[in-house]
């Protein structure tokens, strides 16, 4: 039976027009950014799917914004398909792909894909990364998997999935427990695991429910040797609700940044601790405590950004937050 697929065009790298066929970095310079509908040709071979192109806005991926998320969320919310396939920037895929995981219902599969070298130059991996997307999104395994990110054949949840290199072609990763599959050369996938979406104690997806055009700020700090509170001072100043800590290894902030933590935790900011690292679980420990900061798990500091983003939208506090964390 053939799959409707809707197929959404975000712009990036998959859309842009390279001046030459090794020009694999400084392709915008072009500014020609090409509507999804011009680079489907090919896409479908071997494939049993029938094609919706939806343009959404030509966004290069370090332009989009909380804001462009709630747009998007509520674009594929009102798709009637049997899957949808997004192409997006690769520099913050994985940041707008855990955004829809949270907020995404129903059982049609989400599959968000991007490409390295823009679709005109040499070995380009555009073609095959937006093929490989449309045989995940059509395959009746996907259903009830929510978003799932599909890049050099592999295939990802959005929640553990991260990108760990500027230019090469096998540039995604999945720190300690890997991709949840593949696409074989024949359309086919093959899960090696295939995982539920979790039941939250909240749902998030309320958060796109309204005409709301931004969700409240929340910023990272950077953990480094010497750091100190300032940069955490100036976040409080400019407003943020929420700060996320990358700190050193294994969960920790620079000394001196420890009191612009516990005294934004005191004003009301919800503060939660993560790191700078790809791997590794942060638990809760006494000194966090005592601060008044949550343990961020195993996220990273940009997707505990969006949880703390969306638990805030709802009028949620930091028990809140702290539920929804042990849950994802």
């Amino acid at each position: 039976m053939t799959a409707r697929i809707a197929i959404v065009g975000t712009g990036g790298t998959f859309a842009m027009e390279a001046r030459h066929p090794f020009d694999w970095v400084e392709y915008g310079e072009s500014g020609i950014v090409r509507p999804i509908a011009d680079l489907l040709e090919g896409a479908t071979a071997g494939l049993d799917v029938a094609l919706a192109p939806v343009d959404f806005r030509a966004l290069g991926s370090t332009g989009i914004t909380p804001a462009d998320w709630l747009d998007l969320a509520r674009l594929v919310q009102g798709i009637e398909a049997d899957g949808c396939v997004i192409t997006h920037g690769t520099a913050t895929l994985e940041e707008t792909a855990f955004f829809l995981s949270l907020v995404h219902g129903g059982d049609m599969p989400v599959v968000l894909t991007g490409a390295q070298r823009p679709a005109n130059t040499a070995g380009s991996d555009a073609l095959a990364n937006l093929r490989a997307a449309l045989a995940v999104a059509a395959a009746p395994q996907a259903r009830g998997l929510g978003v799932l990110v599909v890049i050099d054949n592999l295939i990802f949840a959005a929640r553990d999935v991260t990108k760990d290199s500027s230019g090469a072609l096998d540039a995604f990763v999945a720190g300690e427990f890997g991709p949840l599959g593949r696409v074989e050369a024949d359309g086919s996938i093959s899960l090696r695991r295939a995982v539920p979406r979790t039941q939250l104690p909240v749902d998030l997806g309320e958060a796109i429910a309204g005409g709301a055009s931004g969700l409240p700020r929340v910023d990272i700090a950077y953990s480094y040797a010497g750091a100190d509170g300032a940069a955490i001072e100036a976040f409080v100043s400019a407003g943020a609700r929420g700060i996320v800590s990358a700190g050193l290894l294994p969960g920790r902030p620079a000394n001196g940044e420890a009191p612009a933590l516990a005294a934004a935790a005191e004003q009301g900011v919800i503060v939660v601790q993560a790191t700078r690292g790809a791997r590794g679980n942060v638990v809760s420990q006494a000194f966090l405590d005592r601060a008044g900061v949550l343990a961020g798990g195993d996220l990273s500091p940009q997707k505990l950004r969006i949880v703390v983003m969306l638990v805030l939208a709802l009028g949620g506090d930091a028990a809140t937050l702290s539920a929804v964390l042990q849950a994802i």
